[in-house]
Formats: structure tokens, sequence, C-alpha cells
């Protein structure tokens, strides 16, 4: 169906998570407020979240500091591996290293992993067809499902999900416009951040 308005979707990774999981650290909370502050004045019509308390309180915290908006939960924008490669795919000199990786996904992971990816780039790619008004929305969600859709996005191979990280509360931004290809307009941006809230989650030598 022939787009019939521009779909801006904006992309965060939930904020610094405990290291139980269960919410989010000092740190995190107030990287997910400052993403919201960022976010003032866009004109989002929705935002999503996935099901794990990180991403839940990460976009109630963006909301708090929005107006009119309920964040709804997915199962779509949830944590999950999308795609797990063959050999054959993988470049021969990290081949090893990403399977060795992947070899920790579980056998229901691998199930439902890929059906969800696939939901999700119907859900939130491609320009809009059902208005004539430029649509906003916003997916707080995790590392995996960023990567996939920036991966999407570049038309690059499935596995390149792999390798391609993003921040605690950094910010990407796909514009996919009627007629033409999808354009990442922002990648894993960490401005409105002060210096001691970046790079959360990331090894000191992947610092730039």
């Amino acid at each position: 169906m022939t787009g019939t308005a521009t779909r801006y979707l904006y992309l965060a990774r939930h904020g610094e998570a405990a290291p139980d999981e269960s919410g989010l650290t000092p740190a995190g909370r107030r990287q997910a407020a400052l993403l919201g502050q960022r976010l003032r004045g866009i004109p989002l019509t929705a935002v999503h979240h996935g099901p794990l308390p990180r991403a839940e309180q990460t976009a109630r915290l963006i909301a708090d500091e929005l107006e009119g908006i309920t964040p709804r939960v997915s199962e779509v924008a949830g944590d999950y591996v999308p795609h797990i490669p063959e050999r054959a795919e993988l470049p021969a000199e990290s081949a090893d290293l990403y399977l060795r990786f992947l070899a920790g996904a579980g056998e229901e992971e691998r199930r439902r992993g890929p059906g969800l990816a696939r939901q999700a780039l119907r859900r939130y790619t491609g320009a809009v067809t059902d208005g004539a008004q430029d649509r906003h929305e916003l997916v707080v969600t995790h590392n995996f499902l960023v990567a996939w859709l920036v991966r999407d996005a570049m038309h690059a191979p499935k596995w390149r999900w792999l390798g391609l990280n993003h921040c605690n509360a950094a910010l990407t931004v796909i514009r996919y416009a009627p007629g033409r290809a999808a354009s990442v307009l922002l990648s894993n941006d960490m401005r409105h951040l002060p210096t001691e809230l970046r790079w959360t989650g990331f090894p000191a030598e992947m610092h730039v």
C-alpha cells in the first residue's frame, strides 16, 4: 500500500537497570527523565514499551515529562533475539564470536524471537498508510530491537543487528517518507545526558 504521510520512529533503549533487573537505578531514572525533557515539543502520538520493568519504568518517566501521553505496553517492543544466523551468513572473521554470544539464547527465545521481530517491522516501520498526517511514535525497548530496526532501515543483512549497540536512554530516530528509502536521522544520540550518565552498560574501551 502506498504511503500517505511520513512516519518518524523514535527508539530508545531503557535507562540503566538495577543488577537484578527489577527496575532502574537512580542514574537510570535520571536518564529517562532527561530523555523525556528532550522529547518535549515533539508531537508524539504514542509511546510503546516492552513488558519488562526496566522498559516500563523508563516509558513512564518519559511520559511524566510530556503532556497527554499514556504509555502502552507491547510484547513486540520486548527483549528478544530477532534473528539467529547460520554460520554461512556471518563474516568468517567474526562468526565464532557471534555464535558464542548467541549460544546463550534458550529454545523459547529462538522459537518466538524471529516472529516478534517480523511483527515489529510490520507495526513500527514504513510510511503512514491510514492518514494524511505525519506520525511521531516512541518505542522504549532494548538494545536488540533498536539494532534490528536500524539494520532494517539500512537494508543490511538480517545478521547485522549483531554488533549494533545502543546506550541506555540514547535516542535513535528513523524517518519513513512515502516513496523514499528509510533514513536514520539520529543513532545512539546522548546529547541530552550529562557526561556521567553516558555510555552506561558499555565496557570502557567502547566509550568515545
